[in-house]
């Protein structure tokens, strides 16, 4: 037992010096390129140890966030995006990632995934995404919990593909997208149009018409881009640092 709390510790440190550079990176505090203050200074202004402080920052090295320099310094990654295991939305707030690229990638990806689903997709997948759109359109007047039906059902497109690259890909940039649309889907007035478009894109799956979902599904994307921008308050910038969702880890 105490050497359980002792790993518990050591990973509690590790998290809270990555999870203070990422507050940094994403105020805009360190931009890429930049250099990190020095150890002793950092770890005592984190209250940790020097030990636990270079721990937290070759974990971060290890995704590509960090670059170490021996006998100069730690550094913010400035060179291209390297996806790897890092968190995309940590990716996004280093790079400048915009949510116009998040959906730009979403269109391109999940159209040809809902036409892989309608080859592929098996019974069980038919029946999980009538489901999800039954469940739709039985909480429209709640858009949080229209919102989880919604990712859920992508995920389950996603699934029905057959492509588990692909799948974990459109996973990574949804759920990294899903902070932000929920701090704006209470102001959503189009829910009633997006579950219809979400019962179309399931006909085209369920028959197995893979033009036809891949057409359903780039219109729904496009509309659900234009209709979630409108949601946003006027004047308020969005954010290009977009959070991962643990709540629901799943595809929009």
């Amino acid at each position: 037992m105490p050497r359980v709390k002792e790993v518990e510790r050591h990973t509690h440190r590790t998290m809270q010096v990555v999870n203070h550079i990422r507050s940094l990176i994403e105020s805009g505090t360190l931009q890429p390129g930049d250099k990190i203050p020095p150890e002793r200074e950092f770890a005592r202004s984190l209250k940790i140890s020097r030990a636990s402080l270079r721990t937290g920052i070759g974990y971060m090295a290890a995704m590509g966030v960090m670059k170490i320099r021996h006998g100069v310094g730690s550094f913010v990654a400035d060179g291209p995006p390297q996806f790897g295991t890092a968190s995309l939305s940590l990716i996004g707030a280093l790079h400048g990632f915009q949510s116009w690229q998040m959906f730009e990638a979403r269109i391109i990806l999940e159209s040809h995934l809902a036409a892989l689903a309608a080859e592929r997709g098996k019974q069980e997948h038919f029946s999980a995404l009538a489901d999800e759109v039954a469940d739709m359109f039985a909480s429209m007047n709640s858009p949080a919990d229209y919102l989880i039906h919604d990712l859920l059902f992508h995920r389950i497109v996603s699934q029905a593909s057959g492509n588990p690259i692909l799948a974990a890909i459109i996973e990574t940039i949804t759920s990294a997208l899903y902070d932000a649309r929920l701090k704006t889907v209470e102001r959503s007035t189009d829910m009633r149009e997006s579950a219809e478009m979400h019962r179309e894109i399931y006909r085209a799956i369920r028959t197995r018409n893979g033009k036809e979902a891949h057409n359903l599904m780039e219109q729904h994307l496009r509309m659900a881009q234009i209709a979630q921008g409108m949601e946003r308050p006027t004047g308020r910038k969005t954010s290009s640092a977009l959070h991962k969702k643990k709540h629901a880890r799943t595809a929009a």
